[in-house]
């Protein structure tokens, strides 16, 4: 028994080792973890669409029986009212993210968080979504489960501890999985993820949102069947002349979009600055929404209007122009009172409308002028939803596959590709924004190709500033300021009441101007601070926010306040913490762009990179690389030494030190042999 104790820790070794470095491929991984998202995503986006459903019954029921005393108008406005209160609440309590459409914050939280959404997003989205659509509020569906599959897609990854850029891929893989789910459209659905949400195509993200999309559209086939969003007839183009009726209906529908986001984002821009709570604006929001909705016949500019398309284009939009921009003019409305008032639901259904709308316009006319060439308005009607979209959104091909594969039509494939490139070519030239990239813009985040454009866009003030600060009360005798300003050696300081909220700012050049003027024994503080028109920030804005502030003004601190509680001081942020944020964003950056030339890397002849950090204990601690390289594997390179902030490119003379971080590339076979070199293993250093 002895003897078989004292061998037991080699066998235990030799069975461990091998156990230890036996990891599934990485595309296996991927695979994997991709139909997951698309599995889920789609179960997710069944139970949405029955949910509405479902919801939608309860409010007919709601308004025929409950409610049958009151006219159309006025249960409309009470049923919608109700929703919008509900889901101001909801969002304001758990979370906020969930306003609007959902896909400008997926877009953020790929371009700055590493693709990290907090899980409560997914079911908050889709409860707030049934309640904003379901009662009858002007959005669509996709940006809830677009949102919602996101989430789902960042949650798999943060709990399988994947990296940054895998987190990412797991995003957009829930991203086209709702897409493909919702719409039945599984190549739009992956070329959405890609266009929009990731800003950029490459291999390695389009085989797994690929593989996802293609899950989420077999779940959705298997339980909400394989039919088209629109049966319609099959427009062919009648003639080559009509191309230039096509062109025009792009170049108008580029002033359309552009016209969708400017009312969007005015709307909800008047909505904040009313000041009461933000349930009550959603509430207000749903309620002129119902106004607007019982001006149309039928109420058919609110919900997603997807079913009134389908009919109208299947009898190829026989109904007069003006009522055709009537409809326009009423669904821009009441989706800018749903959704520029915080309630949640997509922009996608809302610019399909209008565009139907626009190319219904278009057509009738084109038609009564040229009724040989201009045979089909319909036709008019299906490039045109493409063609809005693509001008909305800036997403050319997503907009010509979704409506492709919404309308199962090929033959108007080029009417469609020459309408949508051309309305976002102008729309580019007439507005910068896309309706998503807007809502980021307004909050200091500049987004170009799915990328921060701006390093420290990258970091938030709340990471950079200086917690607890020091401040003073406004009470403060000056003379006690002046021993303060002595203490703590600071130049200025925020300016609090008794319960620590801000009301100014004093500066030592304020102190030292009113020492000139006379005795200071009966000032205080708020005697010589600066009360009004104070630049601060905010905690949860982009650093490079408070850095265009700070540059306004040339001051040298602003005071940082909870976006939480807008008036509680919780820091400053300085010059000096922008350089220091500086230097940390631009070690990020490079450190994505190094995991990003790995994994390119990683299975080139079986090999990889591997990082050991040199424990005390180590072997290799306080030895030059040249001492250590006659016993390091065959092949094997030592590409950095990070000590501390800096990088060292390794010499023979580099001497190792406890803390360094090693990076070196080697075959995986001599993994066990390195770590041997540098760390403090069981088994003896291996001579040559």
């Amino acid at each position: 028994m002895d003897h078989l104790a004292a061998i037991w820790p080699r066998v235990a070794s030799g069975i461990r080792f091998p156990l230890r470095r036996f990891e599934p491929p990485d595309s296996l991984v991927l695979v994997l973890t991709a139909v997951l998202v698309g599995v889920g995503t789609g179960l997710g986006a069944v139970a949405f669409i029955g949910l509405l459903d479902g919801f939608e019954t309860l409010v007919d029921w709601l308004r025929s029986d409950l409610l049958g005393g009151l006219d159309s108008a006025a249960s409309l406005m009470a049923i919608m009212g109700a929703a919008g209160l509900a889901v101001g609440l909801i969002v304001h309590y758990w979370a906020e993210e969930a306003k609007g459409s959902g896909v400008p914050e997926v877009m953020e939280a790929v371009a700055l968080r590493g693709g990290r959404i907090r899980a409560r997003v997914a079911p908050v989205k889709i409860l707030a979504s049934t309640l904003t659509i379901g009662s009858g509020g002007s959005a669509g569906r996709e940006g809830p489960i677009v949102q919602a599959g996101s989430a789902l897609g960042s949650a798999l990854g943060q709990t399988l501890r994947l990296s940054d850029d895998r987190i990412r891929t797991m995003v957009a893989c829930g991203a086209a999985a709702g897409i493909a789910a919702t719409f039945n459209a599984p190549i739009a659905g992956s070329i959405f993820a890609l266009e929009v949400i990731l800003g950029r195509f490459t291999t390695r993200y389009f085989g797994a949102v690929v593989i996802s999309s293609v899950a989420a559209g077999i779940i959705a086939r298997v339980f909400l069947g394989s039919a088209p969003a629109f049966i319609v007839p099959a427009y062919p183009l009648s003639h080559l002349g009509e191309l230039v009726v096509y062109l025009a209906l792009g170049i108008l529908a580029a002033f359309v979009a552009v016209l969708f986001i400017r009312v969007l984002y005015r709307t909800k821009k008047l909505l904040d600055q009313w000041g009461t709570h933000p349930a009550l604006k959603a509430t207000a929001g749903m309620i002129l929404a119902a106004i607007i909705g019982s001006l149309a016949a039928g109420e058919t500019v609110l919900g997603p209007g997807l079913g009134f398309i389908g009919d109208a284009i299947a009898a190829d939009f026989s109904m007069p122009v003006t009522t055709m921009i009537v409809l326009l003019l009423l669904k821009l409305l009441a989706t800018s009172f749903t959704l520029g008032a915080g309630n949640s639901g997509g922009v996608f259904a809302p610019a399909l409308f209008m565009g139907a709308m626009l190319g219904g316009i278009v057509g009738n006319v084109a038609q009564g002028w040229w009724p040989g060439v201009v045979i089909h308005p319909g036709a008019y009607a299906i490039v045109g939803m493409a063609a809005v979209f693509a001008g909305a959104a800036r997403a050319p091909i997503a907009a010509v596959l979704i409506v492709f594969e919404m309308s199962n039509d090929y033959q108007l494939i080029l009417p469609l590709m020459l309408a949508t490139v051309v309305a976002t070519l102008l729309a580019e030239q007439l507005f910068e924004d896309s309706v998503y990239t807007l809502k980021l813009r307004l909050k200091g985040i500049v987004l170009q190709q799915g990328r921060d454009v701006d390093l420290m866009q990258g970091m938030s003030v709340g990471e950079a500033m200086t917690a607890n600060p020091y401040v003073v009360e406004r009470d403060m005798p000056l003379v006690k300021l002046g021993q303060f300003f002595h203490d703590t050696h600071s130049h200025s300081f925020p300016v609090v009441d008794r319960e620590h909220n801000l009301v100014g700012m004093v500066s030592i050049t304020d102190f030292d101007r009113a020492a000139e003027r006379g005795p200071l024994d009966s000032l205080m503080v708020e005697d010589i601070a600066t009360m009004n028109n104070i630049l601060v920030a905010y905690d949860n804005e982009p650093l490079s926010s408070a850095l265009q502030r700070i540059g306004v003004r040339s001051v040298n601190k602003l005071p940082v306040l909870a976006h939480t509680n807008p008036q509680r001081v919780v820091g400053v942020i300085r010059r000096r913490d922008i350089i220091r944020a500086y230097n940390i964003a631009l070690a990020r950056r490079a450190k994505e762009q190094a995991q990003e030339d790995r994994l390119r890397l990683r299975h080139i002849d079986n090999t990889e990179f591997l990082d050991i950090e040199i424990l005390p204990d180590s072997p290799a601690a306080n030895l030059p690389l040249a001492d250590i390289a006659p016993r390091l594997p065959e092949d094997c390179v030592v590409v950095s030494v990070r000590r501390h902030d800096s990088i060292l490119i390794p010499h023979g003379d580099t001497v190792l030190r406890p803390g360094d971080l090693v990076s070196v590339f080697l075959r995986r076979t001599d993994e066990t042999r390195l770590r041997n070199c540098f760390l403090n293993q069981a088994s003896p250093l291996p001579e040559e």
